[in-house]
Order: C-alpha cells, then structure tokens, then sequence
C-alpha cells in the first residue's frame, strides 16, 4: 500500500481528487490536505481521509507528515505564495521525499532549486495537447516509457503509400507496428494484417526513425527515392567504368533534374586517371559534390559511410562495380534503392516494366514502381509472364496494383501471356525494369541452367537499365 499525500485548493485539485475516486486505485491510500471544506464530496472513497489544516503552517504539516510514511506528495494550489510555502516546509521536513507540483502561473522559479521534484506547467501541458490536434503533427505518448516520441499514434490517410499494403511487405528497421485501431476496435497485427485508409497505427521505435515512418505514411507520390533516402550516390569504379563514366555522369544528371529537391554525390573508387578525374571535378557545383578513395581497403565500410552521412537514398552502379567487392551485399543489408545502368539511355525510357514474381515482394515494391514511374513520367506495366499460364495464382497481385491506381489517380497496363519472362523482356525496348533487391541476384552459371526464377537472370543482360527495390516480406 502507498500512502500518498496531497495538498489541495482550487479546481484543478478537485478535478484530480474526482479522477483518483473514479479510477479506483486500490493499493494506492490518499490523504488530501486542504483548509476549504467543499473540496471534497461527502461520500468519498474509503482509502480516502480528508484533513482540513493549513499546509501553510509548519507545526501543522509537520504533525501530519510524522504520523504516516508517504511515498509521493502533491502540491495542487491556485496561490503561488501557498505552494511555495508548503514546499519549503516539506523540504525542511524530508528533503528525500518525491514531489509533484502543479504550477499554474507563469513563473520559472518555483521548485527550481529542490532536488526530488516534478514540475508539471499548466500552460506547456495545454499548449502541447492543443499542438497535438493540429493537422500533420504526429500525436506521440508523453507519460509511457521515455516519453520522447518512442511510442507514436499515425492515422493512415487516404492516398498513402501505406493503404492496402499488409504489415509483412512494410520494411521495418528500428521500428514496429505494435497495433492497429479500426472501427473503434483494436487489432494486434499479423503479417497477413491488411493495412486500409483511416487505420490508426500505434508503432514503436526511436525518435527520429518514427519521424521519417511519419513523413512516409503521410506523403503522396513524386518523393522518390523517399521514404529510403533522401540523394543520390554514383559509384564510378575506374577498374570498370573509365570508357563510360561520362554516360554514367550524364545519366546521373538526367535524373538530378527530374527529381525535385536532391543532391547527387560521387564517389570515384580504384582511381588510377587523374587527368579523366580533373574533367569529372568540372562538373561540380552547389547540387553535385566529388568525393575520391585512394584506399582499395574497407570499401565496404566507406560506401557504407557515405550512404548513412548523406541520407542517400538512391545508389546508381554499372553492373560490374555492384559485382564487385561485395558492394551487392552492403546495398541489400543498407536496404536502399540502387539504379544499375543499362545501354539504353535513360532520357530514352519510355516505361517502367514489373515482372511479377512472389505476391508480398510485388506488393512491398508497388509504392516505389508508381512513385518513380510518376517522378520520370513513365508509363507502368505489370507483365504477368508463365510459360504454363497460371494466372489465377497473381489475382491479389493485381488486385492490389489496381487498387493503388484508383488512390493514386494513375495509369497501368496489366498483361497476362503465356511465355517465358526471360525472353519477353529480353525482346522489349526502351524500358526500365523494376524488380525486388534479393539478397542473391544471379546463381553459378550451373545451376541457372536449370532455373526458372527471374532474379537469378536479371543481371545477365545489360541492355535494360533496372531499378532494384528493398522489401520486407515475413520470417516465414
């Protein structure tokens, strides 16, 4: 049982006492200490004792103080000059013993000097829940664990990239959805759990990675790569790329100026031309920086900087130089959206291409394919290719682009054939291919002989540029 002092006056202190008798604390005892008669009902709760004194009188509180061992005390008063009293004659009381106070005026000074005491402000305590209600602010829970925005209250609007999507195709990293509230009710989610528009999620996680999951529920599209970063990283390895870096560089530009609001960073590896590199910092200007390694040790560890120090979200690469000193491996474990060229030029791509694979990973990419398709103004196809035509083993699939296209206001073309995937894209022309980033693209040259999966083909041929998205689909 804790035993739990209060010196009361005024309506705060009211309201509080008829909380503490409604909630009905049992192994809390309360004993509330004012000089006004009327702050109290009559028919109190019985671990309730009510004292009409003076908290103001020394000899009074002191006699009230030695009687019984209190845990916490409360100071809720309308008069500053009263609550500065009865915290000076606690103090010279117990100087140990914890303290709330409630200051309901505007000064900074009150409680400032004692040690053992929380000092809750009226006015910031208002202010914040009235700041809470506003639109766009993220509504964060200020008394449960830290209360610095680890647990954080989201509405799902209509149009987010969110909407539609179940909880095992959303990444992520340092955060969790902890619950979904619906129709009044409360839903501890599944994998299978389908996220709908008005959805209020309850997640989990630091701070500033709840801040970004805010941000990226919220917008619309024409943010890419966002919610994965912000900028854009090109890799220019000189074992691989000298005869096409400046492709690479025009390329890289092109994309610059279609996204709104970004920043490319280079990063030249393996440097042994230095005239090549003089003609490459010619370039450089407000919205393109050059960074060069002459280190050929821990190139995983540099990249891996430099993603995380720039917020990069995109990665552009030649095929060889994302080959090459498992640099594919540090890309899928950073979970970022990497852009590989191909020989077709990009200011030439006229659509983006999915070739549909397992149902979580088309639907965990879809929101990325509709988002960069919009930000290049391309066309999107969603190519449902089996040379046994199973079709009816995708209808989710593309029930679920379709009804992202309705939220987004957006166009899609869905074709069912009959054919081998491999070949099919292999005859297309002018497009981008957008595919899942798995862990292990490409299998021994053995071993694809005898394979039907598409992602151990997608880097065999360079002749489309391909756009590799991070998913997350379940442990299972």
């Amino acid at each position: 049982m804790k035993n739990i002092l209060i010196l009361a006056d005024g309506s705060i202190a009211k309201h509080f006492i008829e909380w503490i008798i409604k909630k009905r604390v049992a192994e809390n005892y309360y004993y509330v200490v004012s000089y006004k008669e009327n702050l109290i009902a009559e028919n109190i709760a019985n671990n309730i004792t009510s004292i009409h004194v003076d908290s103001t009188s020394f000899s009074k509180l002191h006699r009230i103080m030695e009687k019984v061992n209190y845990s916490n005390i409360f100071i809720i008063m309308e008069s500053m000059e009263d609550a500065k009293y009865s915290l000076k004659n606690i103090r010279l009381i117990d100087d140990k013993i914890r303290v709330v106070l409630v200051n309901q005026w505007e000064s900074h000074e009150i409680g400032e000097e004692s040690d053992n005491i929380t000092i809750l402000n009226c006015n910031e305590l208002l202010a914040g829940y009235l700041y809470d209600h506003l639109p766009n602010v993220p509504v964060v829970a200020q008394n449960v664990g830290l209360g610095s925005g680890e647990i954080m209250e989201i509405h799902v609007p209509f149009g987010s990239t969110y909407a539609y999507r179940h909880v095992s195709s959303i990444l992520q990293r340092k955060w969790k959805i902890a619950a979904i509230y619906r129709n009044e009710k409360q839903i501890l989610p599944t994998n299978a759990t389908m996220i709908r528009p008005n959805d209020t999620l309850l997640v989990l996680g630091k701070p500033l990675v709840l801040d970004g999951v805010y941000k990226t529920i919220n917008k619309k599209t024409g943010l890419f790569p966002e919610p994965f970063g912000k900028d854009l990283y090109l890799l220019l390895d000189f074992r691989y790329d000298q005869e096409n870096i400046f492709l690479y560089l025009q390329e890289s530009i092109y994309l610059l100026e279609k996204l709104e609001d970004k920043k490319l960073y280079i990063r030249i590896l393996y440097p042994n031309n230095f005239k090549l590199i003089e003609k490459i910092k010619e370039i450089e200007s407000e919205d393109i920086s050059l960074s060069i390694c002459y280190e050929e040790e821990e190139i995983e560890a540099l990249v891996e900087y430099d993603i995380n120090q720039y917020n990069i979200g995109l990665i552009l690469s030649s095929n060889k130089a994302f080959e090459a000193d498992k640099l594919k491996e540090t890309l899928y474990n950073l979970r970022k959206v990497v852009y590989l060229f191909g020989n077709t030029m990009l200011s030439s791509i006229k659509e983006g291409v999915i070739l549909m694979s397992e149902d979580e990973k088309m639907e965990s990419i879809s929101s990325t394919a509709f988002d960069v398709t919009e930000s290049l103004h391309l066309k999107l196809r969603l190519c449902n290719f089996d040379p046994e035509g199973d079709f009816d083993t995708k209808k989710m699939v593309i029930e679920h682009y379709e009804t992202l296209t309705n939220i987004f206001n957006t166009k899609i073309s869905i074709e069912n054939k009959i054919a081998n995937p491999i070949r099919e894209i292999g005859n297309m022309q002018h497009i981008l291919q957008i595919a899942p980033f798995e862990s292990h693209l490409n299998t021994g040259s053995i071993k694809k002989l005898i394979s039907t999966k598409i992602e151990d083909f997608l880097l065999t041929s360079h002749r489309h540029p391909k756009l590799l998205v991070p998913f997350a689909i379940s442990e299972s």
